[in-house]
Parts: structure tokens; sequence; C-alpha cells
């Protein structure tokens, strides 16, 4: 068998519609976490994520998605460095303002600046600081992938979204 040939295309077969996956990606608990940055005038601007993964633990790499269309795209597409904080169950009120276009969002809440200029969350049950190293486009979202630098953790209850409404990993715990 010649294995050198090109593989054969595969097919496009239709999908859901944006509305049925939507739908379909709320059955999906997420942590929420606010992901933050440092423009390069010294503005702070950031965003509520629910896509936050481990890539890879040799280096200890992690990503997020952001859509093209948030304010603070811009921001995030030229800076260097960024960090994610999960949220605890205290924080709602924040993770819907950070998710709110247009929203002062770093008008209240608790933040600190680390050592390497950007904001993350007090009281965040787990705290990354990233270097940027790579960006990707993914649809409507580009995937930003940033090297840990810095990793702070807390106690308490996660923040999670699933079936568009907040809760917390306690109450996602079989009983």
């Amino acid at each position: 068998m010649d294995t050198s040939a090109e593989p054969s295309a595969i097919p496009e077969v239709p999908g859901p519609d944006s509305t049925e996956f939507r739908d379909a990606m709320a059955r999906l608990p997420t942590a929420v976490s606010i992901v933050t940055t440092c423009d390069e005038e010294g503005r702070d601007h950031g965003f509520t994520a629910g896509s936050v993964a481990s890539v890879s633990i040799d280096p200890p790499l992690v990503l997020v998605c952001l859509a093209r269309n948030a304010d603070c795209h811009p921001a995030f597409a030229s800076s260097s460095r960024w960090a994610v904080s999960v949220t605890s169950y205290e924080h709602t009120g924040l993770a819907r303002r950070f998710a709110t276009k247009g929203a002062d969002k770093f008008a209240e809440g608790r933040f600190r600046r680390t050592d390497s200029g950007v904001l993350v969350l007090e009281g965040a049950r787990l705290a990354l600081e990233c270097q940027v190293l790579d960006r990707y486009p993914g649809g409507d979202h580009d995937i930003l992938v940033g090297r840990v630098v810095r990793t702070h953790t807390d106690s308490g209850d996660a923040l999670v979204f699933v079936d568009r409404s907040f809760t917390t990993t306690a109450a996602l715990a079989p009983r």
C-alpha cells in the first residue's frame, strides 16, 4: 500500500446552525475566568472567558479564546503578557461586568498588579500570569496561547457557568 499519496479530501458535512450550537455548548459546564492585559499606553483591558484550557505541562502552556469583535481584542492582539483569574462565586457580578461590552470593567473589584505588570483578581481561586507564545485564528475568535510564568492559588468554590446560569463547583458535586 502506498502511504505517500495525498490523503483523500474529507467531504464537508453540514453542522448545526449558530443557535443550535450555542444551545448545545450551554450544556458544557465551564469555569468562569477573567482575563486581563495592559496595552502600550498602560491602560488595563479584560474580558470574561469560558474558554481556558491547559495545553502543555512541559513547558506550562494555557490557551484562552477571545472574540475578534471584543472591545479589548486590539489590546490582546498586541500585548506580550496576560493573566487568567479563575473566579469564585463571590465574583459573579464582576464576571458579568467583564462580559459586558462598554462596561467600566475595573471600576469595582479587588485587583492587584503583578511583577509582570498585569492585573490579577484578589481572591481568585487560581491566577496564571502568562507570556504570549502565539495567536491563532479560530473562526470568529482568536486562540491565544501563553506560557505560564507564575501561578497563584487560593481556596473557595470556583464559579461555573452551565445552562446559561452561574453556579459553584460545590453545587455540581454529587449528593
